[in-house]
């Protein structure tokens, strides 16, 4: 059971992005959230060499992370922040940290997640969204290559049986009414 928001009511996407998602197929989604990099150019350079390799277009999100780079390809579209909950039904996958709002906000979209855990519960969530079949083994950080994430990308991109499972996820976490839920967990709390 799980809460979501909405994108904050007066929010709108930037047309730039907008015109980004209508020009071509559908994107994936990379972004590290909070997780900050010692080398957040590298990390960056290693991204768009597996982009590239698996011939995908992308949104990056920056974020806490640092990812940034003076060159981006026009395959490639950069924000500092973004609502996933308008973003992530628009992209193909979605590729990031593991934290568990980030994790919930992925499957509740139905697209398949990678996860590249970093430290914490970010490997159990990698594990957990793998053995529902909804996403490749994640790769620890530390252990990340181009070739790797390029193959992994592909793998969520082409796994038809991924994607099913990924919508199924998904359509069953978006009819979950998570706050009535709750709602009645604590009620019955009270009641004993």
């Amino acid at each position: 059971m799980a809460w979501f928001l909405g994108p904050p009511g007066d929010w709108t996407p930037p047309n730039s992005l907008t015109a980004f998602l209508e020009a071509g197929p559908r994107p994936v989604y990379v972004g590290f959230g909070s997780m900050s990099s010692r080398r957040p150019e590298e990390t960056t350079e290693l991204i768009l060499q597996a982009l590239a390799e698996a011939k995908q277009r992308a949104v990056l999100l920056s974020g806490w992370s640092g990812l940034r780079t003076a060159n981006l390809p026009d395959t490639v579209f950069m924000l500092d922040s973004i609502p996933f909950s308008w973003l992530f039904p628009r992209v193909a996958a979605v590729i990031h940290h593991g934290g568990a709002g980030t994790t919930a906000a992925g499957l509740r979209a139905g697209v398949p997640s990678l996860v590249v855990p970093f430290f914490g519960d970010q490997f159990f969530w990698g594990r957990r969204v793998a053995a529902l079949g909804v996403g490749p083994e994640p790769i620890p950080r530390k252990e990340l290559t181009a070739e790797r994430l390029a193959r992994a990308i592909e793998r969520a991109l082409t796994d038809q049986s991924m994607r099913q499972r990924s919508a199924d996820l998904g359509a069953s976490i978006q009819a979950e009414d998570g706050v009535a839920r709750a709602v009645a967990v604590v009620q019955r709390m009270r009641q004993r």
